[in-house]
């Protein structure tokens, strides 16, 4: 009698452990760094602030924090959908944007290069 009772205990106890598991949801891996992609480029987050601002060049229009997330489009793994992208005065789009961070704080996003390629 002994013996069954062990043996129904590691039975239910085996059965049990794919079911406390069940519903969980698993994570991918965070990225290496934050980013918006934007005209097919990706556009490093930097922690530098940016003072002025030209016109609105775009938003985000995809956000997720999942790194196997291959989204189109204008996309971020760091800001929210509808954040607003901007060009910085005197510098051309294809070497950094803006994205504005909070209302009136403006972040330099520095491009890396085609989005997706071996080198980011």
């Amino acid at each position: 009698m002994k013996k069954f009772i062990i043996v129904f205990s590691i039975l239910l106890m085996s059965l049990s452990l794919p079911a406390c598991s069940f519903g969980r949801q698993q994570t991918a891996q965070d990225w290496a760094y934050r980013f918006v992609v934007w005209n097919g480029d990706t556009y490093k987050a930097t922690d530098e602030t940016v003072l002025d601002v030209e016109k609105q060049i775009g938003k985000v229009e995809h956000y997720s924090d999942h790194e196997s997330t291959r989204a189109t489009g204008v996309f971020s793994n760091e800001y929210q959908k509808g954040t607003a992208l901007y060009k910085i005065k005197d510098v051309s789009t294809e070497k950094a944007i803006a994205v504005e961070s909070s209302e009136g704080n403006y972040v330099l996003l520095e491009n890396i290069g085609r989005y997706g390629s071996k080198d980011n």
